[in-house]
């Protein structure tokens, strides 16, 4: 089409509510109920009591991580939801004042003083606009894109639950050691640190050796405190 022109590039979405509490809560999942269940295995407990002991972490753990992201994001949208209120009456109460305020931050961003003031001017005719870049300039938020509590909540829980029964899989399927377990968290450590690579700037084998490495020795240290306590107790 004549005149239209597609973008360079486009970018990926870095402020939605779902991303870090997947991403975080698999994580969580796999390595806390991975180090939970090596502890229990280091006490010497018989395979159906690491079973439990997988089952009951991977359901407290996941309400747990859901309860507290749903008030963390439902926190943090509440905040932001107030000072957008507050914003949306200084533009009804003191529209000269938040246009001086606005030209005033585009002059510090290097614009022409007369450029910056026309700038303002025309952003601040639509009100909706208006808000929406007072919002986004001072508040460093998206009126219309704020994270949802709910969305946090679900992708927090399953994302959880989904890492957790990782290790829990082979006590489940008939295994009676923790070895199987140990290569089946190794290998979803490594898979979630390589799948989270590609979102970031980190190569995938990176990316997934560290979390390999962080998961092992958190899992290594707490089976040598179950080895101990269960030794403490026979």
């Amino acid at each position: 089409m004549a005149g239209f022109h597609r973008p360079l590039h486009e970018h990926r979405a870095v402020n939605g509510g779902w991303l870090r509490p997947t991403v975080f809560g698999a994580m969580d999942g796999l390595v806390s109920n991975f180090a939970l269940i090596a502890g229990v295995a280091g006490g010497q407990a018989d395979p159906d009591t690491v079973v439990l002991a997988g089952l009951a972490g991977l359901a407290a753990g996941a309400f747990s991580m859901s309860v507290g992201e749903y008030t963390s994001v439902a926190s943090q949208a509440e905040l932001a939801e107030a000072e957008i209120a507050v914003e949306r009456a200084e533009l009804a109460q003191r529209p000269h004042a938040e246009l001086r305020e606005l030209t005033e931050l585009y002059i510090s961003r290097g614009v022409e003083p007369e450029l910056a003031q026309q700038v303002a001017e025309q952003l601040s005719k639509d009100p909706d606009q208006a808000l929406k870049i007072h919002t986004q300039e001072e508040l460093g938020v998206d009126l219309h894109n704020l994270p949802s509590p709910k969305v946090a909540a679900v992708s927090s829980f399953l994302s959880f639950a989904v890492g957790a029964l990782l290790p829990v899989l082979p006590y489940l399927l008939g295994a009676t050691s923790l070895w199987p377990a140990l290569i089946v968290a190794l290998l979803g450590l490594f898979g979630c640190g390589a799948l989270v690579s590609r979102i970031t700037a980190r190569s995938w084998w990176y990316s997934g050796l560290r979390q390999l490495l962080l998961g092992a020795a958190s899992a290594g240290l707490t089976y040598l405190i179950g080895s101990a306590v269960g030794a403490g107790l026979s």
